[in-house]
């Protein structure tokens, strides 16, 4: 058995794709690109296919990622460009890598922070960057979510590794930049804001727009996100 790591996009309208309705239409691209899936055993089998750490709806994204296992092998590059080619624009393929069968722990296991932008047009520079010295300046930032079950409060200032204020590398807008730790709960970007709103009264004067630039590893020396890249390892004879 073979299995392949895939790195995807969702891009554009394509952001507001539920995780759900796209597991179904990547299992409807796999068929039509007739992609040799592995089966999971029982009643109802299914393709064995690993989700790690799906975006919010409403969220576009470049970097998430799954793995699926297949019975034959079959080239990382020709898979790239068979499901690319039968997934709809916006759910884009960017890239897929074998993984090594001696590589230890899960895909979560490489995915521990993610990169994120949060452009907020019309915002002043320098009232984003005096609400983030405020919000990173304090130990804890309560903000509640709404659950099945009702009020839920999250410290959202804990997953927070990094914060600055930066320009949206598509429009120049303002924007604001931050590393969140992958956390359970998982602390989203609109609740960064909301803690924002909390600490310091900021609002955006316009709706903001949430884009995943990258996941991975946080390096605490280098003061960085380290991405998870695919590796091609090469083929067996």
């Amino acid at each position: 058995m073979q299995k392949m790591r895939v790195r995807f996009a969702k891009r554009g309208r394509l952001r507001f794709t539920s995780h759900r309705d796209f597991q179904r239409a990547f299992e409807r691209a796999l068929r039509r690109a007739q992609v040799p899936m592995a089966f999971s055993y029982g009643f109802t089998p299914h393709p064995k296919i690993s989700f790690a750490g799906a975006a919010p709806t409403g969220a576009a994204s470049e970097a998430e990622y799954l793995e699926i296992s297949l019975t034959d092998r079959r080239d990382p590059d020709q898979i790239r460009l068979s499901l690319d080619e039968a997934l709809p624009p916006g759910l884009d393929i960017i890239e897929v890598g074998e993984v090594d069968p001696a590589e230890p722990g899960s895909l979560a296991d490489r995915l521990r922070a993610s990169l994120w932008e949060i452009a907020c047009p019309g915002a002043a520079p320098d009232e984003i960057r005096s609400a983030l010295a405020t919000f990173l300046g304090a130990e804890s930032v309560e903000v509640e979510r709404l659950t099945k079950k009702g009020n839920r409060k999250i410290d959202a200032r804990g997953a927070v590794l990094f914060a600055e204020a930066d320009e949206s590398h598509d429009t120049s807008e303002p924007a604001i930049r931050c590393v969140i730790e992958h956390q359970t709960p998982t602390v989203r970007p609109e609740e960064v804001l909301a803690g924002l709103r909390v600490a310091a009264g900021f609002t955006p004067p316009s709706p903001p727009r949430a884009r995943r630039l990258a996941q991975g590893t946080w390096d605490e020396q280098r003061r960085e996100l380290i991405p998870l890249t695919l590796s091609n390892p090469p083929q067996r004879r």
